[in-house]
């Protein structure tokens, strides 16, 4: 089942065994949550977790163990693992009998974080598969306005959608910051869109911000990593080269002023913290780099309107600056 699904499935009673995987970590932390709400409640005694790649062989004897104690205080014992992938030959030998008859008050909860080598858990017996991989738009945007809601938030389709835009999609991103519009609107409030543009930190900004630490720091390999995130989350070429020349022009003008930061971020409309951080940057790459970044993100962008470059060969041009100086001109 999707995720969406797994808190409408906790009505009708836990299953014995909960397999979640996929790279949304939001949804399986909030899982664990629900289930430790809904049938936890001492903790210390009736809570269990183990790491999958310390459990071989023998060894997966103690998690079929934990496993098969009852509950002394909770309503449930829960039983945590991460990581498991065990191969057929441990399965069978070790945990096709409890998966086969599990002890009815307790919770198997098996974390992983996706394709992994070894036996293939959703098919074993009595296994419920919660899907936590990416949720698509919609979703979030659902999920972001019916949490609203049930604060007693008033929110528009626009709000939810920069909400959704400035964190990339990031389910973490997007739970945190729709707590803090919650908390900023009060109750009975309602969120603006000027509200989210104050108060969301802007996931795309920090990201580039992060590629401009790796240029200064020469570490072409972050910075193509995290080019590639952001190419995964969304951001095509122009997009990304939009913000790495509005980014590239900051870090220019701080460069070219002699200002206090105050100041600075008075004249350039900046947050002071972002000048102060800005600076360590344009520092770190010296004046000379930072103007020949920026003026080869500006011929990039030129290149594109004029129809002399492509989008993928303005940001590979950028990229050569960035990664190869003077060299890659």
């Amino acid at each position: 089942m999707k995720f969406v699904l797994f808190k409408k499935s906790l009505e009708e009673g836990a299953a014995p065994i909960y397999l979640f995987d996929g790279e949304e970590e939001y949804f399986k932390e909030r899982g664990e949550e629900m289930l430790k709400e809904r049938y936890l409640r001492e903790p210390v005694l009736d809570f269990a977790s183990f790491r999958g790649e310390q459990l071989k062989g023998a060894e997966l004897s103690a998690l079929v163990a934990a496993a098969q104690a009852y509950p002394l205080l909770s309503e449930k014992r829960i039983v945590k693992v991460t990581g498991l992938y065990p191969s057929e030959h441990d399965y069978n030998a070790y945990l096709r009998a409890y998966f086969e008859d599990p002890q009815p008050s307790t919770v198997l909860l098996i974390v992983n974080g996706g394709k992994g080598k070894g036996f293939d858990l959703k098919k074993a017996p009595n296994v419920t598969h919660v899907d936590c991989s990416k949720a698509d738009e919609e979703t979030v945007l659902r999920w972001i306005f019916t949490r609203f809601r049930r604060a007693g938030i008033s929110c528009d389709t626009e709000c939810c959608d920069r909400i959704l835009r400035y964190c990339l999609g990031d389910m973490a991103r997007v739970a945190g910051e729709t707590e803090k519009l919650i908390a900023f609107a009060g109750e009975g409030g309602a969120v603006r869109a000027e509200d989210v543009d104050a108060v969301v930190y802007r996931d795309a900004d920090y990201k580039i911000y992060e590629m401009t630490d790796a240029i200064g720091k020469g570490n072409a390999a972050r910075y193509m990593t995290i080019l590639g995130e952001l190419s995964e989350k969304g951001m095509n070429e122009t997009d990304v080269l939009n913000s790495l020349t509005y980014y590239f022009r900051n870090l220019f003008d701080i460069s070219l002023l002699n200002k206090t930061d105050a100041e600075t971020a008075k004249i350039l409309g900046m947050k002071e913290y972002a000048v102060k951080m800005s600076r360590r940057q344009a520092q770190a790459l010296g004046k000379r780099r930072v103007a020949a970044l920026y003026m080869r993100a500006v011929a990039a962008l030129d290149g594109i309107r004029s129809g002399r470059l492509t989008p993928q060969g303005a940001l590979l041009s950028v990229n050569a600056q960035v990664l190869f100086g003077a060299e890659g001109a």
